[in-house]
């Protein structure tokens, strides 16, 4: 597979599967640690979505699924499933640290742990889904909070997990 294709393959797996794991998980409806409160508020206060600027707060503040999608990629790459499900460990034990209530970094490593199995049957590399959610958490976290906030925001009204 053509590696620029299989990137972009990824980092659509990789984006999907973060956001949709931390909007079920409610990320959007409150701040699980209080950084994640005061990231919110201060991307609302610049006309951003406070659902959307939850989300982006909880990403910063806690390993949530973007985290576990990152890591256990990396723990993919370097010892196999192994790798990935000491990684689900690594991001479950750091919930707890932050005392995040919910479980969105586990289960995103866990559901990033399948998405790699399966991928790899059709030549999509870890070191792909690296490069893929590097890039996709640089659109949520990286270019412009405001907009991405409102895009969160309507992935938050759609699953009814809104503030």
């Amino acid at each position: 597979m053509n590696e620029i294709i299989g990137i972009i393959i990824c980092t659509i797996l990789a984006w999907l599967n973060f956001v949709l794991v931390d909007t079920y998980f409610g990320l959007p409806e409150q701040a699980g640690v209080k950084g994640a409160e005061t990231v919110g508020e201060s991307i609302e206060k610049r006309g951003g979505d406070i659902a959307g600027g939850f989300f982006q707060g909880n990403i910063l503040c806690s390993p949530d699924a973007s985290a576990g999608t990152l890591i256990t990629s990396i723990g993919y790459l370097l010892l196999g499933i192994r790798g990935a499900f000491i990684a689900a460990m690594l991001i479950y034990i750091g919930n707890r640290l932050c005392a995040d209530p919910g479980y969105a970094g586990t289960v995103g490593s866990l559901t990033m742990t399948v998405i790699l199995f399966l991928g790899s049957f059709v030549g999509l590399t870890p070191e792909m889904f690296i490069v893929g959610i590097v890039i996709a958490i640089t659109t949520i976290q990286g270019l412009d909070h405001k907009s991405s906030s409102k895009i969160l925001g309507k992935i938050a009204n759609v699953f009814n997990r809104h503030a």
